[in-house]
């Protein structure tokens, strides 16, 4: 599939926004980007190996783990990598499904969840 940055960039918000509202109320400063691929480093900090067709990321620090005394400076992330993303994707509708599950997945993360709770709920 080849779409454009515009394109890419609207399939993006729909896919966010058939987020439910009873998720979606509770995420508050959260940026969500996107990126063409994850970089080596960023595979390699994740224990990943360089072929890993990571779909996205949370960076930031999840909610159970921050501090009032020490607020972070760097707002929360979720970065989407479009390639990967178009690589396993044959249409558009399917595209915006696995934008949808992959935004959730990271959300997930900033609520606290760690990706092995994921796996036992089904969610990896």
């Amino acid at each position: 599939m080849n779409l454009n940055d515009a394109a890419f960039a609207r399939i993006v918000r729909r896919a966010v926004d058939r987020i439910p509202d009873e998720i979606m109320r509770h995420v508050q400063n959260v940026a969500i980007t996107v990126e063409d691929w994850p970089s080596e480093e960023l595979l390699a900090d994740m224990g990943l190996p360089p072929d890993e067709p990571l779909l996205g990321v949370y960076t930031g620090v999840a909610l159970p783990e921050r501090s009032l005394s020490s607020p972070e400076i760097f707002p929360d992330t979720i970065i989407l990598f479009r390639e990967p993303l178009l690589d396993i994707c044959e249409t558009v509708e399917e595209l915006e499904e696995e934008i949808e599950i992959t935004v959730v997945h990271e959300i997930a993360h900033y609520f606290g969840i760690s990706e092995e709770r994921l796996e036992e709920l089904g969610y990896a």
